[in-house]
């Protein structure tokens, strides 16, 4: 059976599912007033891109993509920050349409790259990536306060 997917903008309804696809990700539960706080200010952010995948039941998954300006790309740049399919929808092609929009929207805002990245210890999401049409590029590294 194909699925009939729909791709729109999240909106304040979306909160629970994003919510919780989130703490699912993080394998951690995550203060709810202060997720909601930011979840609605980056929403309302005319430089960032929510988008839900749904079909006539459910929603299958997610993706967060915010942009900014920066010196040494001489311009606009965009980047994935959450990327969320449902576990059931995985591997059925729901992935690929959230980033095909996101490419889409960097096409049209003349984007000079989109980037991505993902943690160290979920290693399969390189493969995925890389099948999507990304390239391994950079190191990452962080401080934890």
């Amino acid at each position: 059976m194909e699925l009939s997917i729909q791709i729109r903008k999240i909106q304040k309804q979306d909160l629970d599912f994003v919510y919780k696809a989130i703490c699912e990700l993080e394998n951690e539960v995550l203060d709810f007033k202060i997720f909601e706080a930011i979840f609605n200010e980056n929403i309302s952010n005319p430089k960032n891109l929510y988008l839900i995948a749904e079909n006539e039941i459910e929603a299958l998954g997610f993706i967060s993509f915010h942009t900014q300006n920066l010196l040494h790309h001489c311009g606009l740049v965009g980047e994935i920050q959450e990327f969320f399919i449902h576990e059931k929808y995985r591997g059925q092609g729901v992935g690929r349409l959230l980033i095909n929009e996101i490419k889409d929207f960097a096409e049209e805002n003349n984007l000079k790259s989109i980037e991505v990245t993902t943690n160290k210890k979920r290693v399969e999401n390189v493969a995925k990536y890389e099948r999507l049409g990304f390239t391994l590029s950079h190191n990452k590294f962080t401080i934890y306060k």
